[in-house]
């Protein structure tokens, strides 16, 4: 099992960003715009641990060198079954430098918006270290 799918599932905060780059973009499937750097994609993290229920990973693929990686979730916000994929890129130092979130159906992906957007004064007070 990959190291990363290893944290998460153990809900392992620090391992979680001990494997971010300090200049890994988060790209949120909500969010029109990317989020730049190792503390809001951390604090984001977080925030999506506590809305998301019943998380789990159902498939994990990987790219030949290493580099790409796709993990398939199951969960719920709000009571709605959300389907999604962490698409990672890792560089040379195997750190992730590119995490990009996809989810369906629309009626989770909502759910998910509303949730995450409760939570957003937090996650920005978490970035810049309140």
């Amino acid at each position: 099992m990959h190291p990363f799918r290893e944290a998460v599932e153990a809900r392992d905060e620090a391992a979680i960003e001990a494997l971010l780059a300090d200049s890994v973009v988060f790209t949120s499937p909500v969010a029109y715009k990317p989020y730049p750097g190792k503390a809001i994609t951390s604090a984001i993290l977080r925030g999506v641990m506590r809305v998301f229920e019943d998380f789990h990973y159902v498939r994990e693929i990987g790219s030949g060198d290493g580099r790409d990686h796709a993990f398939l979730f199951k969960a719920k916000v709000n009571g709605l079954e959300v389907h999604g994929c962490d698409f990672l890129h890792f560089d040379e130092h195997g750190k992730i430098d590119d995490f990009m979130v996809m989810v369906r159906p629309l009626s989770g992906a909502e759910s998910l918006a509303e949730a995450m957007g409760a939570q957003f004064e937090r996650i920005q007070r978490e970035a810049l270290g309140g």
